[in-house]
């Protein structure tokens, strides 16, 4: 197969596009990685996710998948080596259950505690660290999310210990509780620790300065 045949949009600071990159290293899938201008989206990204008009998107023999969770199922179920479900039905249903759980819990928890001020944002930092306790619950004991192995959970979740990290500097909140989790935060290092995984990570200092940029706009916005 040649990289040709799979084309990834997407935008370097996206953690959503980082989902995609993930696991295509992680199957050993040649790719072309296209990088979109979020600001002026190319017509290619409008004709592959007409409805949503965002990336990631995955482009497979002509054929768009959109939103990360989804591109991850197709990859997983197009391209059998080196898996990232486990065979076990009920393990795939948890591992699913907890990728869901971030997108619908802990990120709109972690976007407000960076956007918010004042008590506002203290009350929704706690209920950040809430839901982060109740990903930790997750883990059970294991070295990851998938057992001994990174899996579907772990790459839905896994960029969450970077990026949280740079919500706490800019945002001046505490997200990530080392103390009262701690099996957690020994998990984000293990996760952004893995070679095949931090050598798509972004340069740390820059997305600092990018997400600081972001907080600025936002924060003005809303003030």
């Amino acid at each position: 197969m040649s990289a040709d045949s799979v084309k990834l949009l997407g935008y370097w600071a996206s953690p959503f596009a980082l989902r995609v990159k993930w696991t295509l290293k992680l199957k050993e899938i040649e790719y072309q990685y296209v990088e979109e201008d979020l600001a002026n989206k190319s017509p290619l990204l409008l004709q592959y996710n007409p409805v949503h008009k965002k990336i990631p998107v995955l482009v497979h023999d002509g054929k768009p998948v959109a939103e990360s969770l989804i591109i991850l199922e197709y990859i997983e179920e197009t391209w059998k080596q080196n898996p990232i479900l486990p065979e076990d039905p009920y393990e795939r249903a948890q591992a699913r259950f907890w990728a869901k759980f971030v997108d619908e819990k802990c990120v709109p928890s972690i976007m407000s505690a960076f956007t918010k001020k004042g008590e506002e944002k203290e009350k929704v930092a706690k209920e950040a660290r809430e839901n982060l306790k109740i990903l930790e619950s997750g883990l059970g004991g294991k070295q990851f999310f998938g057992g001994e192995s990174i899996g579907f959970a772990d790459i839905a979740a896994g960029w969450i210990g970077l990026w949280t990290r740079i919500v706490e500097e800019i945002a001046e909140v505490n997200l990530i509780d080392t103390e009262t989790m701690p099996l957690l935060n020994a998990w984000f290092g293990r996760v952004l620790e893995f070679p095949i995984l931090k050598e798509c990570l972004p340069p740390q200092d820059i997305l600092l300065e990018h997400i600081r940029g972001f907080h600025k706009i936002l924060t003005a916005a809303s003030s």
